[in-house]
C-alpha cells in the first residue's frame, strides 16, 4: 500500500471517543504499527469562521445556514485531504478524530446522503475504515456532566437532543455499513474491538512494514 491506512472515529459527544483513541493508539504501537493521530478540528485552518456560523445556527436554526455549515466543513476536509493527509508517512495508520460521518450526528435539516455527496464532490478522502462510537445517550450525557468542561457543545443542550443525535448517528452507521463500537462497557473491550477491525482492514492491503522504533 503506497499511502497510509486512514481510519476515522466519529460519533456523538460524550461517548468516550478521545479516551478510546488514545487507548487504540497505544495498543497499535504495541503491535509495532506507526500511528499518526490527527484531529479534524485542529487541522482545519478555516475552523474559526465555520464555528461562528455553527453558533449562529444554534441561535437561529435554518436549513440554508445549516447547508452553508455543511459546505464549509466539506471544503475544509477537502483542504485537509490535499494538504495534510498526503504528508503523512506511507507506512503509517492515521487515526482522525472526527470526519464527515460525524455530520450524521450533529446536522438536523440536511439529510446525510446530501452531506456525503457534498464531501465526495469536493474530493474529500474516504477513510479505509469508519468507526462509529456510541453509548446510550443517558450514559454519554452523564459522562459529560461529570467533566469540568461539561458536554462542550454549541449545538446540544438537553438529554433529549443528545438522544436524537445518537439515534440519527446510529441510523447512518447501519445505512452506510460503518463499524459500530458501543463504548458502554470496559475501555479494554472497546479498544480490542477497534484494534481488531483496524488490523483486519490492514490485512486487505499488501504487507506493510513494521515500525522498528516501536
Amino acid at each position: 500500500m503506497n499511502r497510509p491506512l486512514f481510519v476515522s472515529l466519529d460519533g456523538p459527544k460524550g461517548t468516550g471517543k478521545t479516551t478510546l483513541l488514545e487507548a487504540v493508539t497505544q495498543a497499535l504501537r504495541v503491535e509495532k504499527r506507526k500511528v499518526i493521530r490527527l484531529c479534524e478540528r485542529k487541522s482545519d485552518p478555516f475552523r474559526g469562521e465555520t464555528m461562528a456560523l455553527v453558533n449562529a445556527l444554534a441561535r437561529a436554526p435554518s436549513r440554508a445556514l445549516e447547508l452553508n455549515v455543511c459546505e464549509r466543513l466539506a471544503d475544509s476536509r477537502a483542504w485537509i485531504s490535499q494538504h495534510v493527509l498526503p504528508r503523512q508517512p506511507a507506512d503509517s495508520i492515521i487515526l482522525i478524530d472526527r470526519w464527515y460521518p460525524s455530520d450524521a450526528a450533529f446536522r438536523r435539516n440536511i439529510p446525510f446522503a446530501d452531506i456525503l455527496q457534498l464531501n465526495l464532490e469536493r474530493g474529500v478522502q474516504v477513510p479505509d475504515l469508519h468507526v462509529g462510537v456510541v453509548t446510550d445517550p443517558r450514559i454519554s450525557w452523564a459522562r459529560a456532566a461529570a467533566r469540568t468542561r461539561g458536554l462542550g457543545s454549541t449545538v446540544l443542550f438537553t438529554v433529549e437532543e443528545q438522544a436524537a443525535c445518537t439515534q440519527a448517528f446510529e441510523r447512518a452507521v447501519a445505512e452506510q455499513g460503518w463499524v459500530l463500537c458501543r463504548n458502554e462497557g470496559t475501555l479494554e473491550a472497546a479498544t480490542a474491538q477497534v484494534v481488531a477491525e483496524i488490523l483486519r482492514c490492514e490485512s486487505r492491503f499488501p504487507a506493510r512494514p513494521l515500525d522498528p522504533a516501536r
